[in-house]
């Protein structure tokens, strides 16, 4: 019998203290090199976006592999990758932690359009306002102390 499963899943996270260092015209490398990552690990990348202080991913986890270690993979090797290609001046380290949301496939679409448009959207709206109620919507109690 064959398995089904559909583990779609919104992550997102930010840069150390969110500086602002993730440049325009170096973020599409930055994708690239994530959605490599995700090809490796046999999760399908349904959109990948952001600004100038955090990513959005929004990928079907492949079974073979935790969200947590997924997670730690991404923004371990990425860090490493900026690092060493000097993509972005001013990049420290990725912000400890992260916030990953269930979506519904049904959703999917509405979610890939919103990842697609962080660039205008964050022209109205900063990255702490986006996060507080991407958290409330999901139903999460949120504590300040601990917001990137």
């Amino acid at each position: 019998m064959k398995s089904y499963r559909q583990t779609l899943v919104h992550i997102v996270f930010a840069t150390r203290h969110r500086q602002p260092v993730l440049s325009k015209e170096n973020r599409e490398r930055l994708y690239r090199y994530i959605w490599g990552i995700c090809r490796q690990k046999e999760c399908r990348l349904h959109r990948i976006g952001g600004y100038d202080e955090h990513v959005h991913i929004l990928i079907s986890l492949h079974p073979s592999i935790s969200l947590a270690n997924f997670v730690q993979l991404i923004k371990g090797r990425s860090s490493h990758w900026i690092t060493d290609e000097s993509v972005f001046p001013g990049f420290v380290r990725w912000q400890r932690g992260y916030s990953a949301f269930n979506v519904c496939y049904k959703e999917r679409s509405r979610v890939v359009e919103y990842i697609k448009n962080q660039e205008e959207h964050h022209h109205s709206v900063s990255f702490l306002e986006e996060y507080r109620d991407l958290l409330e919507d999901a139903g999460f109690e949120m504590d300040e102390r601990y917001l990137p």
